[in-house]
């Protein structure tokens, strides 16, 4: 058996590399441009500035020592000077390429802070790596300023990638949606009907609130909001707002919320406080043509009508009275069925004095014409009540002509002397 020479022995003791092999070796040197490694072969790795990192600006020997242990990949085995190139970063990225695939197969949630954002999404870095979330993806809902999310850590899952194409796609609206799935399939198994519940105004339209109840979000329509009348839900109420409320009604994915809560009904006593003959205090809310409607307390609205405003006569109610004044007035009609109530400001004047009563046939014949014109006064009163709070308008007494003759059956023409 021969003996191998020195020159032999040492050539076996270095170990031999291959381009895209990952290496392990020791820094023995740091220049600003480069960093030589000491990797167990006969020549030196050589790792370049722009091969450690994709900033331009750092300070190789700020970031690297002597004999810091260092990972690399191979790029080539033998360089015109008889050194091995070596890169650092590529290792990093292949690495980082490795784990968002595992990430994307996996469809694991990240997390990174967000670097970049322009007009069409976010830019996120990953362990070096750049992922880009399509303004479309951000959210479940479209955001008008994504800007907010600038320097924020958010949370994403990858569905497309795509590293030769450099192309790298997050999604964060996917985790959002499946979280409110999750958070409403929740909600739905513990809510009923009568419950209630506490949410936080999220959108206020014309026609009420929508209110989130942690997983769905409820309608508060605006004739549900109060007892009382109220115009505009943005007079009421703001988006963040906490609001208490009961369900009123669940239709499949569908929640009706209350704030009507039965035992607040001011209408369970109102027909005492508001008996016919009592003399009430109320404000002006708002005006009609034929009419005043006069807030009693909140929830409870009477209608001082324009014939009974005052005994001289009142062409409209905007001539004498206007929104927010504070009357006294008199109850003269309560109906607990139809919940309305009529009053009258007049009758609370001195009646003008009159001239003594006779028993002659022509005072007779006035006095049932006079009957009659309070008959058809109260009847055209009901009908406007009727009209303004949306009901049927109940059927005419009988006809001014059919009366007329009443009147004169009754009380038989007098001729003069």
């Amino acid at each position: 058996m021969s003996e191998l020479s020195f020159d032999e022995l040492l050539e076996e003791s270095f170990k031999t590399v291959h381009t895209g092999e990952v290496v392990t070796g020791k820094v023995i040197e740091v220049k600003d441009d480069e960093i030589i490694l000491n990797i167990g072969c006969k020549a030196d790795g050589i790792i370049s500035k722009h091969e450690y990192s994709n900033d331009a600006s750092i300070d190789l020997k700020e970031t690297v020592h002597v004999d810091d242990e260092m990972e690399a990949k191979v790029l080539k085995v033998n360089d015109s000077e008889g050194q091995i190139l070596l890169s650092y970063k590529r290792l990093a990225q292949d690495r980082v390429n490795k784990r968002l695939e595992e990430a994307f197969e996996n469809e694991e949630v990240l997390k990174a802070v967000v670097t970049q954002v322009v007009s069409g999404g976010l830019t996120v870095n990953v362990e070096g790596s750049r992922v880009f979330i399509p303004a479309s993806l951000v959210s479940d809902v479209f955001e008008r300023n994504l800007e907010k999310y600038n320097g924020q850590e958010i949370e994403f899952v990858i569905t497309e990638f795509n590293p030769r194409k450099r192309r790298i796609i997050g999604n964060r609206k996917k985790i959002i949606a499946e979280r409110k799935a999750a958070l409403k399939e929740e909600l739905f198994a513990r809510i009923e009907e009568g419950m209630t519940v506490t949410g936080t105004v999220t959108n206020l339209t014309d026609f009420g609130a929508f209110i989130d109840l942690g997983g769905a979000d409820g309608l508060l329509h605006v004739s549900e909001m109060s007892w009382g009348r109220i115009e505009r839900p943005k007079n009421v109420f703001k988006v963040g707002d906490e609001v208490t409320c009961f369900i009123k009604e669940i239709k499949g994915d569908k929640i009706a919320l209350s704030m009507k809560f039965p035992g607040e009904n001011p209408w369970e006593k109102a027909a005492v406080k508001y008996a016919p003959g009592t003399i009430v205090t109320g404000k002006i809310a708002r005006m009609t043509d034929f009419g005043a409607f006069i807030e009693l307390e909140e929830g409870i609205d009477a209608l001082l009508h324009v014939s009974q405003i005052s005994r001289t006569r009142v062409e409209k109610p905007s001539d004498v009275l206007k929104v927010g004044d504070i009357i006294e007035a008199k109850v003269v009609d309560f109906n607990a069925e139809t919940k309305r109530i009529s009053l009258s400001k007049k009758a609370l004047e001195p009646a003008p004095e009159r001239a003594p009563r006779t028993s002659s046939p022509r005072r007779k014949k006035e006095e049932v014409s006079n009957d009659f014109t309070d008959k058809v006064e109260a009847n055209t009163l009901g009908s406007m009540i009727a009209a303004a709070m949306g009901e049927e308008i109940p059927a005419e007494e009988p006809a001014v002509e059919e009366t007329a003759a009443a009147v004169e059956e009754a009380a038989p023409e007098v001729t003069e002397d």
